[in-house]
């Protein structure tokens, strides 16, 4: 591992859980930030889907937040996500170019694996967290259990088909160092205003964390 990725990667082995985040307003940052802290999860991954995702990640930029930026496909998109206040980005592939940029200028990634050449291709760039995407409909946890054996030093970030039914399931395998899901911030709610809402279901996740080990 690089250690320029440690801390993250320590902050992100506390949390076990990582909210991933569809924004369509960045006026709602704010108050899904309240929402999650005060959920028990200091930390988001904004995805880089919408408009609004860059400005999101600008008003989410304060000190007790893990900020992270998602679906982050090209070096032009990691630079503009890090001048946003990204700490840390993860995207859904493995990007030759995005490694070597990211490795140049110390910048923490998580990168997309779905095949045992993925994880090799992260492993070459010295990346041992990757993240598995698209979990459950690449064949969830059996499938990441397959994967894993190999590597016994690579550690994964499920993604994709995350929920509060199979959260425990995933945490519960070693390998896996936490779980990205957007099951307690999802995009309607946040559309919505329900950040009640959200951080009753991010407390739900807390919990089911906990239990899991």
């Amino acid at each position: 591992m690089h250690e320029y990725m440690k801390p993250i990667v320590e902050r992100i082995r506390t949390l076990r859980v990582i909210p991933v985040v569809t924004l369509d307003d960045p006026g709602h940052a704010p108050a899904l930030a309240e929402a999650l802290v005060e959920g028990g999860l200091a930390c988001v991954e904004i995805t880089l889907r919408t408009a609004a995702a860059e400005e999101g990640l600008r008003r989410l930029t304060r000190s007790d937040i893990l900020l992270g930026a998602g679906t982050v496909l090209s070096v032009d998109q990691a630079k503009k996500a890090v001048d946003a206040g990204a700490k840390f980005l993860v995207s859904p592939g493995c990007n030759p170019r995005l490694l070597e940029h990211c490795c140049n200028l110390r910048i923490p990634v998580f990168p997309g694996t779905a095949t045992p050449t993925d994880v090799e291709l992260a492993l070459s760039w010295g990346f041992d967290v990757v993240k598995f995407f698209p979990a459950e409909a690449f064949g969830g946890l059996k499938t990441l259990k397959a994967i894993a054996a190999p590597y016994g030093a690579v550690r994964f970030i499920p993604t994709g088909g995350i929920s509060k039914e199979n959260l425990a399931s995933y945490l519960s395998f070693a390998p896996v160092l936490a779980c990205g899901g957007s099951f307690m911030c999802a995009q309607n709610l946040i559309s919505a205003g329900r950040f009640d809402e959200i951080t009753r279901l991010t407390k739900e996740a807390v919990e089911i964390a906990r239990k899991a080990g």
